[in-house]
C-alpha cells in the first residue's frame, strides 16, 4: 500500500483524505496553519462560500451534503442596489429547487476536517509548513524541521502552493503562470439585528455594483452578513477614482460609503475597524501545467487552478477535482499486488479537468465585470428577465448561469460554449425589443435550439 501525503487541510485536502480513506488507504495531511477548531481561523479572509451543484455532488458522495446544507442559507439570486438604494433582485433561475446556498468556509473545512478524522487511517498534522520538496525522490521538509518520504505527494495547500513552488523549481518541463487584478478585497461586516435579525434580505446575494467596483454580501446564519468590498489597489492622484490607496482614513471612507453605499453604511456601525483591521487581499489566476510528475505527485484545487471568486465555483471545481479523481480511482481496479498505476490515473485526470478549469477560470474573470458592470445595465436585466422566462416554460433551457452551477453533469467547458452562444443571441434579441412583451419565446428557443 503506497504511503499517501496531502498536503493542505483546507477543503479540497480534507475531502480529498475522506475518499482516500474510505478507499482503505492511510493517509497522512499536513496542514501549514494552526488547527482552525481551536480558534485559528484567520480574519478577514473568508469571502463566504457559495455551495452549489457540482459541490454538492462531491458531498453526496461521502454522505455530508444534507448535514452541510442544514448549515447554509439558499440564495436564489443576485438583489441590486443601486445608488440611490433601489433595489430589485435577478433571480438565478426560473426553475423551482435551483439555487445557490451560503455557507461559512471556515464551517464546512471544519466538519470535513472531524469527518476526516472518524477514518482510523487518516492523521491531521498542525502548523506544519511545507519548506522544501523534491518531487523525485517525494522526499518532504517543513519548517518545524520535521522530514519525511513519501510514494504520492498530493498538493491542495491552495493558491500559494509550496509544492507548486517546488515543482517550478525543480522540474524543467514545468510551466508556471499567474495574473492578478488591478482590484483587491476587504471583508466587512452587516451585524445581525435584534434578536438575530436579518437587516437585508436573507435568501439573496445582495451586490452594489458601481461600474469600477463593487460590494457584495451574504447571509449567515446568525443574521450576519459577510459583505466584501472589490476595488482597484491603486488609483492616480489626479483622478476622481476611488482606490484603497486613497482610503487612507475613517472621514474619507465614511465620506466614500455615504456616496457610493448610503442604504449599506447605517447597517455597518464597525465599518472603520473592519476596514482598517482586516487585510487586503489579491484577486488571481494560476495556470500551471503539467498537473503531475511521473505518477508521484499531483496538484489540484486552488494548487493547480486557483480562479478570482466572481462565478462562486472555486470550492465547487475543486471538490469536483476530487470527486472525479475518485471516480477515475473507481474506474481502474489496483492490480493484483494491490499497487495502482497512479500515472495513468493523473494523466486522465489532467486530460478531463485541465480544459475545464481553464473554462471556468476564464467565465469567472468574465463574470466579475458582469457583476460589476452589466447587471445594472436594462438591456442586461431584460436578458436575465427572458432567460428566467425561458427556463420556466422550456424543460431545456438553461442559462449559462444554470448551466455552470447547476448542471453538473455537463462540464465547465460545454457549459462555457453554449453560454457563449446563447448569450450573444439572446442579448442582441433583448437589444433590438423595446420590451420584453415583443420578444416571442417560441421564437427566442428555437434559435437557441439551432445552435446546438
Amino acid at each position: 500500500m503506497d504511503r499517501i501525503v496531502i498536503i493542505g487541510a483546507g477543503l479540497a485536502g480534507s475531502l480529498l483524505a475522506i475518499n482516500l480513506a474510505k478507499r482503505g488507504n492511510a493517509v497522512d495531511v499536513y496542514e501549514s496553519r494552526g488547527d482552525m477548531r481551536t480558534g485559528n481561523a484567520a480574519r478577514g479572509r473568508s469571502i463566504n462560500m457559495a455551495l452549489s451543484d457540482r459541490g454538492i455532488a462531491a458531498l453526496r458522495e461521502v454522505g455530508m451534503d444534507e448535514y452541510m446544507l442544514n448549515a447554509a442559507i439558499p440564495m436564489h439570486g443576485r438583489m441590486i442596489h443601486t445608488p440611490a438604494g433601489d433595489t430589485k433582485l435577478l433571480p438565478y433561475s426560473g426553475r423551482k429547487g435551483e439555487y445557490i446556498n451560503s455557507i461559512s468556509r471556515a464551517g464546512l473545512n471544519e466538519a470535513l476536517m472531524t469527518e476526516a478524522e472518524k477514518y482510523a487511517g487518516v492523521a491531521l498534522h498542525f502548523n506544519e509548513q511545507v519548506s522544501g520538496f523534491d518531487p523525485a525522490g517525494g522526499e518532504l521538509e517543513f519548517t518545524s524541521g520535521r522530514t519525511l518520504k513519501s510514494d504520492l505527494v498530493f498538493a491542495a495547500d491552495g493558491a500559494g502552493s509550496a509544492v507548486r513552488q517546488a515543482l517550478d523549481a525543480n522540474v524543467a518541463a514545468f510551466v508556471y503562470r499567474s495574473e492578478f487584478l488591478e482590484h483587491g478585497y476587504k471583508e466587512l461586516v452587516i451585524p445581525p439585528g435584534e434578536n438575530g435579525s436579518f437587516l437585508i434580505e436573507k435568501n439573496a446575494l445582495h451586490i452594489w455594483p458601481r461600474h469600477k467596483f463593487m460590494m457584495i454580501a451574504l447571509p449567515n446564519l446568525d443574521g450576519s452578513f459577510t459583505c466584501t468590498l472589490f476595488l482597484a489597489h491603486d488609483a492616480a492622484a489626479d483622478s476622481d477614482e476611488p482606490s484603497f490607496s486613497k482610503l487612507t482614513d475613517e472621514a474619507g471612507l465614511i465620506a466614500f460609503f455615504e456616496r457610493e453605499f448610503a442604504d449599506a453604511l447605517p447597517l455597518m456601525p464597525t465599518l472603520a475597524e473592519d476596514f482598517f483591521v482586516n487585510p487586503t487581499g489579491m484577486l488571481g489566476t494560476v495556470d500551471c501545467s503539467p498537473w503531475h510528475v511521473d505518477g508521484r505527485v499531483l496538484l489540484l484545487g486552488d494548487a493547480a487552478h486557483a480562479m478570482v471568486p466572481f462565478y462562486g465555483q472555486g470550492m465547487n471545481c475543486a471538490f469536483e477535482d476530487v470527486r472525479t479523481l475518485n471516480a477515475l480511482l473507481q474506474g481502474q481496479p489496483p492490480h493484483a499486488d494491490g499497487t495502482i498505476d497512479w500515472r495513468s490515473i493523473f494523466e486522465a485526470f489532467e486530460r478531463e479537468r485541465m480544459p475545464n478549469a481553464a473554462a471556468i477560470q476564464s467565465m469567472a474573470i468574465e463574470n466579475f465585470y458582469e457583476m460589476r458592470d452589466k447587471v445594472a445595465d436594462p438591456i442586461f436585466q431584460q436578458k436575465r428577465a427572458l432567460e428566467t422566462r425561458l427556463e420556466q416554460t422550456y424543460d431545456d433551457y438553461f442559462s449559462k448561469y444554470s448551466m455552470v452551477t447547476f448542471r453538473e453533469d455537463l462540464p465547465y467547458s460545454e457549459a462555457k460554449r453554449r453560454g457563449n452562444l446563447q448569450d450573444e443571441l439572446l442579448m442582441r434579441l433583448c437589444a433590438d425589443a423595446a420590451d420584453l412583451s415583443e420578444i416571442d419565446a417560441e421564437s427566442a428557443i428555437a434559435a437557441v435550439r439551432a445552435l446546438y
